[in-house]
Order: C-alpha cells, then structure tokens, then sequence
C-alpha cells in the first residue's frame, strides 16, 4: 500500500505517529473527536493496520484498531464489519465492538477500511473450557435473519470471496462453497488428475451421503451464526479481562460443526482438548456417528483456502487428497484412483 501512505500523508500531514489517517476515517469517529495518533499495528496477510488514540470531546481518551485493503477492499471490509457485528451482538465481550466501515477521501488507489475498538491482547491460545463455552453460547443462541444458510452481504474467507448467498438446504449450500473454493484453487495451483477426479466423487457421492441425513426422516439442521475463520491467530486473550477475544470474523449461518473444520487441519493449534470442550457443549448432529467424516469433510474448504492464499504448499494439497480418498472409501458409490492412505483422525 505505498501508494496510498504516500497520498494520505500528503492530505494529513500533521497526524501523529506513523500511520497518516485519512479524512474518511475520521469522519466516522465521535463528533468532537481528536486524533492524537495514529501508529502501524502488527502485521497481516492481506491489509494494512493500525492503532489510533484519539481524545473525546468530553476529555477522555479512547483507542480504535483500523484494518485497510485497497484490491477487493470494498467487500472485505463491509464483510468484516457485518461479520463482527453479527457476533458483537451475541457475544459483546468475546469480540471487539465494530464501529464503522468505510472509503478512504483521498487516497489512491481506492482504499476501504474497518473500524472496531482496540484491545491489548495477550497472543496465546485461549483454554478450552471458557473459550469452547463462548463459542458454544453463539452457535446455540444465534437466529438466521432469513431461517436460512447464508450472510446478508458478500463476504471473504481472508481475501477469498465466499459462495454465501442464502439457501434453505445446508447440503446445497455447502457444496456451492466447496465447489467455488476447489475451482480458484486448480485456476491458482494447476491441475492434477486424479485430485480432480477424487473432488468429483466427493460432490456427486460423498456429500449427499454425510449431509442429507441431516435433514432427513425429520431431522433438521439449525442455521448457526459461526466465526467462519476460527484458527489460532485470530483467537487471543484480553490482558484487561484475561477473557477469550476472536477477531477476523468470515462469519455466515451455517451448520454448527462446520467452526470445527478448520481445527482438523494438520498445522492448527486448537486440538482435542478443544474438540472435547466443545462437544461438552453441544452434542454431535445425528446421526452421530458420523461427526468425525463430517468434520473432515468440512476441513477441505479450510484446506483449500490455505492453498489459495498460499499456492505451492504440496503437504497441504496431499492432506486435501489423502482427506478426500479417505471419505470416498468410507463411503462408496463410485471410485477415483488408488484410495489407500488414511490420514489423521480427529
């Protein structure tokens, strides 16, 4: 973001700190407000950040976390701020208060932000217990707006946008992501046969054997508000309250056991301690005793989207393929090469 540091220092010359705010952000601050810095915060993948002090009209001091994007900033940004939002309402001391989202004045190119309160977060892995409890709480207590899987604004797992229109059939909705998500992925990381050919047999075999019994012979499946991104960068612990804080929401209504998905992956932090918390919580779908394929199955779309933001990593398309050959044995109704390995459990 050169570029736009270069332009908005020139149009903010006397801001403090290191990070030149732009007139579009200090719109949306409290009348009144006055900015007494702005400093370049930590680092991300697909953004720029920063941590703002800013004195009140009343005299008290209050401090916000920035997030900026400029290619596809638009839909990121709007998406984070709906995302965090939807979860600040449920869970107001699990997440930072959202403030705003917006368009930079004057920069170039065209830069859009996301505004939420800052807090000084301590960067470990949140305990099981308070943590799982907190998760739990949203995916039991959220309401879809529309009854249905889905966001009500186009938003992005990292900087990918995802398949997120409403749909009354969690199986139907489910497959349009994954299915978006493995083709960006051959585009990025180029084509292999057998891979292909395994992806397949997962949507045409697989899917319809793991989720229609969901919502088969009377069952139902709850539309859940979930984070959507749930590893352990975007989890933490409030040094105030020394309570779990997530952040880097990619949230929509989904079905529940889909958060966990992301935990299954080979290099996440989150383990069977958290699995265990969490089904202390709530209990498997039914049927049951096919939570752990579905879980799997749900790990493909975190697994993709690893190799979409970071092409080239072999070990994770191998995982995704070793996954897919494991669930196709597991459930047979058509073959795709030489199904023999069996990767991790959960």
């Amino acid at each position: 973001m050169a570029e736009t540091q270069s332009s908005v220092k020139e149009v903010i010359p006397d801001i403090g700190g290191d990070f030149a705010l732009d007139e579009g952000v200090i719109a949306v601050l409290p009348p009144g407000s006055r900015v007494l810095e702005c400093n370049s915060f930590d680092k991300s993948a697909w953004t720029r950040t920063a941590h703002i002090s800013v004195q009140l009209s009343d005299g008290s001091s209050t401090q916000y976390f920035m997030k900026c994007a400029t290619e596809g900033g638009r839909i990121m940004m709007e998406g984070e701020f709906n995302s965090m939002s939807e979860l600040y309402k449920l869970a107001p001391s699990f997440v930072p208060r959202p403030h705003a989202w917006g368009k930079f004045g004057r920069a170039n190119p065209v830069t859009h932000f996301f505004l939420c309160d800052f807090i000084d977060i301590e960067k470990k892995l949140p305990e099981p217990v308070a943590f799982c409890a907190r998760l739990a709480e949203i995916h039991l207590n959220s309401q879809s707006p529309t009854g249905q899987f889905g966001f009500m604004v186009p938003n992005c797992h990292g900087k990918i946008l995802q398949a997120n229109d409403w749909d009354p059939n969690w199986r139907s909705f489910f497959t349009k992501l994954l299915v978006s998500f493995f083709q960006i992925e051959i585009s990025i990381n180029g084509p292999w046969q057998e891979y292909e050919q395994a992806f397949e047999v997962i949507v045409s075999t697989v899917i319809p054997q793991l989720l229609d019994p969901l919502q088969a012979d009377g069952r139902t499946v709850k539309p859940c508000l979930i984070h959507g991104d749930l590893w352990e960068e975007n989890a933490a612990i409030n040094r105030a309250t020394g309570d779990p804080v997530v952040f880097d929401a990619s949230a929509f209504y989904a079905h529940n056991e889909y958060e966990l998905g992301t935990w299954r992956r080979e290099t996440i932090k989150f383990g069977k301690e958290h699995f265990d918390q969490y089904l202390s919580n709530v209990h498997p779908s039914k049927p049951a005793e096919q939570w752990d394929d579905r879980v799997r199955l749900y790990s493909l779309k975190f697994n993709l989207a690893h190799m979409i933001g970071w092409p080239g990593a072999p070990l994770v398309r191998e995982e995704i393929y070793n996954d897919m050959r494991y669930l196709i044995r597991q459930y047979p109704g058509a073959t795709a090469g030489n199904l023999h390995e069996d990767p991790k459990g959960a």
